[in-house]
């Protein structure tokens, strides 16, 4: 048999994200030792019982023991406080990963408090469900996902490899990426949108009742996904857009200015101006096929619920 990827695995978190990857580890190198870490007594039991832990944790200390990899798999506003709880825990070559949706924020709040001889490299696998909790997990959830990575520049680059082996091992295809330009095209592919959901969904339920009843009752699809998106973990969102406010705003001002000017062509009856916006936006629909991106996910788009 041969050995596994890691030993022993430490997850801080066990929610959809960190209870997914260990089905994974589960079936890739059942003999991985896997520690979970959270801070509901539930939520650990209910890891104990679907088997997807040998042992339960309060403690973020205890749990990092002699783990050669520590997933942190919370909302990113946990990260620091974390960090610096495991930091005099975690062993000489041990590597720390993460799964967060912002990762220039995530390497500000880590890396400072990791001890030397400890690699860590930052990742964002996106995939997920509207859905939370480590029942909420199965296996295949990243099958067919990117999963990116944003190792610091100095990074061993053997921890990297063995990080993009354990995604490889999900099924997910691995791409390295600077930790800023990470942030910034999440924020135009996956942050914008969801803050237009909640924003849409929003404006619905300030509707007066029975439009609002009329609403609900006569969703289209196009309504139907923003409130599916809308359902994602709020606290989650709170700190990807705390943390990843500057490219947020940069792409939101530009997104505010283009729905100026989509008003002002309406109200000015400028059909042929918005015949060739349809048009041209059409473009990135089919570039979204040729990569393989429309089929691959049938559920929320990036809501990848770290509880």
């Amino acid at each position: 048999m041969t050995s596994p990827l890691f030993g022993r695995i430490a997850f801080i978190g066990i929610g959809l994200i960190g209870s997914s990857l260990a089905r994974v580890i589960r079936r890739t190198d059942p003999a991985t030792h896997i520690g979970v870490c959270a801070r509901s007594q539930a939520t650990l039991d209910t890891a104990m019982r679907l088997g997807l832990a040998d042992a339960a944790f309060t403690d973020p200390a205890a749990c990092v023991q002699n783990a050669d990899l520590v997933v942190i798999c919370t909302p990113i506003g946990a990260y620091k406080a974390i960090a610096q709880a495991i930091s005099g825990a975690l062993k000489p070559g041990a590597v720390v990963t993460d799964v967060g949706s912002v990762k220039s924020a995530v390497i500000r709040d880590v890396a400072p408090y990791l001890p030397d001889g400890v690699a860590f490299v930052p990742g964002h696998p996106i995939a997920g469900t509207e859905h939370s909790g480590p029942e909420a997990g199965f296996a295949e959830l990243f099958e067919n996902h990117w999963v990116i990575l944003t190792p610091p520049r100095d990074t061993d680059p053997d921890a990297v490899a063995r990080v993009g082996r354990l995604w490889r091992n999900a099924g997910s295809t691995v791409e390295i990426m600077a930790a800023d330009h990470h942030d910034r095209v999440l924020a135009i592919t996956s942050h914008l949108p969801h803050l237009i959901a909640y924003t849409i969904v929003g404006t619905a339920t300030d509707l007066e009742e029975d439009t609002k009843r009329e609403v609900i009752k006569f969703s289209a699809s196009g309504f139907r996904d923003f409130t599916r998106i809308a359902a994602s973990d709020p606290v989650m969102w709170r700190d990807i857009f705390m943390n990843n406010k500057d490219a947020v705003l940069d792409i939101l001002g530009r997104f505010s200015e283009d729905l100026t000017a989509l008003q002002r062509a309406i109200r000015r009856g400028e059909g042929d101006t918005l015949q060739e916006l349809f048009t041209r936006t059409r473009e990135i629909r089919r570039g979204v096929i040729d990569y393989r991106q429309d089929k691959i996910d049938v559920k929320t788009p990036d809501a990848d619920d770290n509880g």
